[in-house]
């Protein structure tokens, strides 16, 4: 309960240094071309983030709980060294090739406004390799147990951006959002790189290499295929009215905020603590464990959603309603976050029946009812945007985070 209430308060922190920078970048400029084409500009680095990190993570704790301090670095090296060079050379080629694939994830936009994403995502695909190579850095944090020193590396670095942001925005404008943004990952990778200690020379071909290889192929491949998500939420909100993209994006990242400080609190430390029950075979404990993150997970969200519908409006009249942010931006605000409150259900337990999976090595199964499910999900989002606009697009998506979770649940529950 201690390191619970402890990255707790690191994960609020965060979030409050994450929403701090959406904010202000919004309440500077507000909603419109300039921030949209920020916002898309992430779209690609926020995409091998969500890929990589979380597939790594989900992979490599289970894998190297248990060893010893030397083998342990040994083993999170080699990956370090293969994950930061294929994520190098892979931002090289997006960049090169930015101006013939960014315009065709923002149809809507105009000529000037395909220009400006085109030139931001460019900067912001500069941080894509080091946001890599950071999963590897916090899985091996979490093995040993550093999982504050983790969080601690996340919000200082999120610090150090937020105060550069208010200095260089005004004269600088969305440009100096993008640059820090990867700055920020950079920063990040080099506040961890103590928890992999000296470097050590990898052993490629060893027994845990081909078992994270195999683990991490469908892992990977699988969530390219169904976490395209945001590339097609982009491309639709494109067509709708300016500023879209940006109050979407910002209910999306108050949503994952939450859902990230669920992670780091319940679900994070529950995969070594489950993998060592399944190890070994404590089958009670193995569902204890699980039971009571599952519970804890689902009141939180609970009280959190009751507090949003009674007073949602009014705080985020407080927080957001300052600035060139209008009246009518904060009700659409609230508004998308009402319809999309399904992410959060969905998100937040769906990560614990994740990590019931992840403990057990399991990654194939999580992979195929993701697959499945977006395949279904992706045409029935597209025909609700058309037809009710955002409003479709956001509930859309609270019914396949929910469904998704659900199954997850039921073939978890046949596997024990």
């Amino acid at each position: 309960m201690k390191l619970t209430l402890q990255l707790s308060i690191i994960s609020v922190l965060n979030l409050v240094a994450l929403f701090l920078f959406q904010w202000y970048v919004i309440f500077q400029l507000g909603p419109g071309l300039d921030t949209d084409a920020l916002f898309a500009g992430m779209t690609v680095p926020q995409l091998v983030l969500t890929i990589v990190s979380g597939s790594l993570m989900h992979v490599l704790v289970p894998l190297l709980a248990g060893e010893d301090l030397h083998q342990l670095r040994r083993d999170a090296w080699g990956f370090f060294y293969l994950i930061g060079a294929f994520f190098l050379l892979l931002s090289i080629v997006l960049i090169v090739l930015a101006p013939w694939w960014v315009p065709l994830t923002v149809p809507g936009f105009d000529q000037a406004g395909k220009a400006l994403a085109i030139d931001l995502t460019r900067i912001q695909l500069i941080g894509i390799a080091f946001s890599a190579i950071s999963g590897v850095q916090l899985a091996s944090c979490h093995v040993q147990g550093q999982f504050i020193w983790a969080d601690l590396a996340t919000l200082l670095s999120n610090l150090v951006v937020f105060i550069l942001l208010v200095y260089l925005l005004p004269e600088y404008g969305i440009s100096a959002a993008a640059w820090l943004g990867s700055f920020r990952v950079i920063l990040q990778a080099l506040f961890l790189s103590p928890s992999l200690g000296l470097p050590l020379c990898p052993e490629l071909k060893s027994e845990f290499m081909r078992k994270a290889w195999s683990r991490l192929k469908p892992l990977m491949w699988g969530s390219l295929y169904y976490k395209t998500e945001i590339l097609v939420d982009r491309f639709l909100l494109s067509m709708a009215t300016a500023g879209s993209i940006s109050l979407y994006f910002l209910a999306q990242q108050i949503y994952q905020a939450v859902n990230l400080i669920l992670n780091k609190a319940i679900a994070a430390p529950l995969v070594p603590r489950l993998s060592r029950h399944y190890k070994g075979s404590e089958r009670n404990n193995f569902e204890a464990s699980f039971c009571r993150a599952y519970l804890l997970s689902g009141m939180i969200v609970a009280i959190f959603l009751a507090l949003l519908y009674l007073y949602g409006l009014d705080l985020l009249a407080l927080l957001v309603g300052n600035g060139s942010v209008s009246e009518e931006n904060v009700k659409d605000l609230w508004w998308i976050l009402i319809w999309l409150s399904g992410m959060l259900v969905g998100g937040a337990l769906g990560q614990i029946t994740s990590s019931g999976f992840y403990a057990t090595g399991d990654t194939s199964t999580i992979t195929r009812i993701g697959v499945y499910t977006y395949t279904i999900y992706i045409p029935v989002k597209i025909g609700l945007f058309f037809l009710e606009g955002i409003q479709g697009l956001a509930i859309a998506t609270s019914l396949f985070f929910v469904v998704n979770t659900i199954l997850q649940l039921y073939y978890l529950k046949r596997r024990k």
